[in-house]
């Protein structure tokens, strides 16, 4: 079985990789990553994550502002990503969501963007891919208020306790898990994973963050989503190549990716 993973969360415009964009992707090409999606943070990161996936093959970009970035998201932006949206190499809307733990921007800011992402990915009919961190019931009373089958997408870098990946699983969504997942201290994420059934997980490397263990300390890239899908090949007792179809498949099915890459 030929390896091929999807990398369904990367930010190929931060540096390091940005000013070596070429290079990181052949290096992920030989570690089996067919696919690569890169994230808008800012409508400034957005943009450049279109070109980047006009640029390169088997790029794809998603379009949207980070919740720490909420106090910036203005109707006018929501405008402008909704733009963006309309690209033909734009996957999703991402990343978009509810942080507490920082608390960069105000609780109900940061729920009227998200609520306006949200609507832009029903309209573009879009997948979202969605940071939750320390908002996990907040973030779950929030999606409810959407109608199940308008809402697809992502709980990216999964944590939280498992009754917020429960409830994101009955939402319909997929979970995806990133190289922290490998960490010796991540117990509790090891037990997320065992929740997750094999049709809606997905795998990821939050490049440049969290280079799992085999590389931890070093800047992450989307090769390294290998030593993530390893990791759970083994956990769930299946081959890394069973691993790589699944997810893979899981990837096609959120992101709808063109047959031309």
């Amino acid at each position: 079985m030929t390896l091929e993973l999807v990398d369904t969360h990367c930010h190929l415009d931060i540096e390091p990789l940005a000013s070596t964009v070429a290079q990181v992707l052949d290096r992920a090409r030989s570690a089996g990553v067919t696919r690569c999606v890169s994230i808008g943070t800012t409508v400034e990161a957005s943009h450049a994550n279109v070109a980047l996936a006009h640029q390169h093959a088997g790029v794809f970009a998603a379009v949207g502002v980070h919740p720490n970035e909420a106090e910036t998201v203005t109707d006018a932006v929501l405008a402008e990503i909704e733009v963006l949206a309309a690209d033909p190499r734009v996957v999703a809307i991402g990343e978009v969501g509810l942080d507490a733990y920082r608390q960069a921007a105000r609780p109900e800011q940061q729920a009227r963007a998200l609520r306006g992402f949200l609507a832009i990915a029903k309209r573009r009919r879009l997948p979202v891919l969605i940071h939750c961190r320390d908002a996990y019931e907040p973030l779950l009373q929030l999606l409810r208020e959407t109608p199940e089958s308008s809402l697809r997408g992502v709980i990216h870098c999964a944590s939280g306790p498992p009754t917020f990946i429960q409830g994101a699983l009955e939402l319909g969504l997929h979970i995806s898990f990133a190289g922290n997942v490998t960490f010796p201290n991540a117990k509790a994420l090891r037990e997320l994973v065992t929740l997750v059934p094999d049709d809606r997980l997905l795998i990821e490397t939050d490049a440049p963050f969290l280079a799992p263990q085999p590389v931890r300390g070093q800047k992450n890239e989307p090769a390294y989503v290998s030593h993530t899908a390893a990791y759970l090949a083994q956990l769930r007792g299946i081959s890394l190549g069973a691993l790589g179809q699944l997810t893979s498949q899981n990837a096609q099915r959120v992101f709808k990716f063109p047959s031309s890459t």
